[in-house]
């Protein structure tokens, strides 16, 4: 068995090492680097003729908030300084204004400041980067993962621009890790990495480059440790391979069957649909953690959530659409992995809510009847008559305002006439929906004079 070089170079990690060096290397986020876009034109220009244009990166974590930062530096010969917004204070934010600005008397050269998780700063913190950023002493590149609209005073924000970092797809993520074997800087060709093995990686990873990098890292340590404890397991030539079964022991995962467009996607989510629909509560938490767990994008899971309480409760307790839709925003806002649990609570409200499909019963038929020319005119008493020589039309003629008769209701025609008599609505008695039920027959024959 041939010895293999060590797979780290010193203590520094993978995701640090193969961080992008230009603009061309950085993967993802094509939307922010067409050519002559912001960050573009920040990264080439290096006499500053284009003007010191702050930035706020706003995106989840592992999204390359960093790397775009000091590539921003590295590629226009700016001066880089790096503040965390956990460990730096006021005092450290007017020395590096006051450095940037002998920097740039002194020797003409121009700052960019990163500085991550700027919703961590106070208002008193951010407060002191505002002459710096306002007189141009240094160019601020700020990262969070909060809505800035929350975090960031706004003195800073009108004067910075905003721009939104999205997830990684499993695409930018496999350009990473396929870099990252083969690159002198990562792994250097050392290892060998099975197709199924990768993918897992990219799963595993949820659109976070960093945790997919530190992943590999892992993975790689562990195959070379499991072809050192067995001399004869390779042949003069071969390397090290990392298997699914290594991955799985290097993150301390279990590996699911999960394709995000494969056939294990449609069962999952069609068993988590079925779940809640059918009141398991814990299957329905079961099938959510399993999509959560392969990396689904929380906000297809959310989306489903919506549906399902607007098809599946409906009427039978209005209030889980409003909670469906809070939780997808929480979600938005929250992001990953706290999102979970806005998800939970949704889906145990749903699960444990009264049932009924009639509204989603009621348009479909409706649409059908539509379809097939069920349509005929409006009736001319509820036309509008607003416009000219619509009166002469008899348009308006007849219509008896609702709120003039007892209880807001008076009988009229409301349907076309083809329809006059057909019940698209049909409550049924579970939950809410049959107080609605009852109140609907009362309705019924008001409005139509039965």
């Amino acid at each position: 068995m041939n010895s293999q070089p060590g797979l780290r170079t010193g203590s520094t990690p993978l995701a640090v090492r193969m961080r992008p060096r230009t603009i061309d290397e950085v993967a993802g986020q094509r939307h922010l680097l067409r050519p002559g876009s912001p960050l573009v034109a920040l990264a080439s220009d290096r006499t500053g003729e284009r003007g010191n244009v702050s930035v706020i990166l706003w995106g989840p974590p592992g999204t390359g908030k960093t790397t775009l930062a000091q590539v921003i530096a590295l590629s226009s010969g700016r001066r880089f300084v790096e503040l965390s917004a956990v460990t730096a204070g006021v005092k450290d934010v007017r020395q590096v204004m006051d450095e940037a600005l002998s920097q740039r008397d002194l020797y003409g050269l121009s700052t960019v400041l990163f500085l991550d998780e700027i919703h961590r700063f106070t208002k008193a913190q951010q407060d002191a980067l505002l002459p710096g950023v306002e007189n141009g002493w240094v160019i601020l590149v700020a990262a969070t993962t909060e809505n800035p609209s929350f975090s960031v005073i706004s003195p800073l924000l009108s004067r910075s621009l905003l721009l939104t970092l999205e997830t990684l797809t499993d695409d930018d993520l496999g350009t990473l890790v396929d870099r990252a074997v083969a690159d002198e800087r990562g792994l250097a060709g050392r290892v060998e990495l099975d197709p199924e093995a990768r993918a897992a990686i990219i799963r595993l990873a949820s659109g976070d480059a960093r945790r997919a990098l530190t992943a590999l890292e892992a993975s790689a340590v562990a195959a070379a440790s499991a072809a050192a404890g067995e001399p004869d397991a390779l042949e003069d030539g071969e390397k090290p391979f990392i298997t699914p079964d290594l991955v799985a022991q290097a993150v301390d995962r279990a590996l699911l069957r999960y394709d995000r467009q494969g056939d294990e996607h449609y069962d999952v989510i069609s068993a988590f649909i079925k779940s809640v629909r059918g009141s398991d509560v814990d299957a329905a938490i079961h099938y959510l953690a399993r999509m959560i767990e392969a990396g689904e994008d929380p906000r297809f899971i959310a989306r489903r959530i919506i549906v399902s309480a607007a098809e599946d409760i409906g009427m039978a307790d209005p209030q889980a659409l409003t909670i469906a839709v809070a939780a997808a925003d929480a979600v938005q806002f929250l992001g990953m992995p706290e999102g979970r649990i806005p998800l939970a609570e949704a889906v145990t409200y749903l699960a444990t809510a009264p049932k009924s499909n009639a509204s989603y019963l009621a348009i479909d038929k409706a649409i059908a009847d539509v379809r097939a020319g069920r349509i005929g005119r409006v009736p001319k008493h509820l036309r509008d008559a607003h416009y000219p020589g619509a009166r002469r039309l008899g348009h308006g003629k007849g219509y008896r305002y609702a709120h003039d008769g007892e209880h807001g209701v008076v009988e009229q025609q409301y349907p076309p006439d083809e329809l006059r008599g057909v019940d698209y609505y049909q409550p049924t008695g579970n939950g809410y929906e049959r107080e609605v039920a009852a109140r609907l027959e009362r309705l019924r024959r008001i409005v139509r004079g039965g």
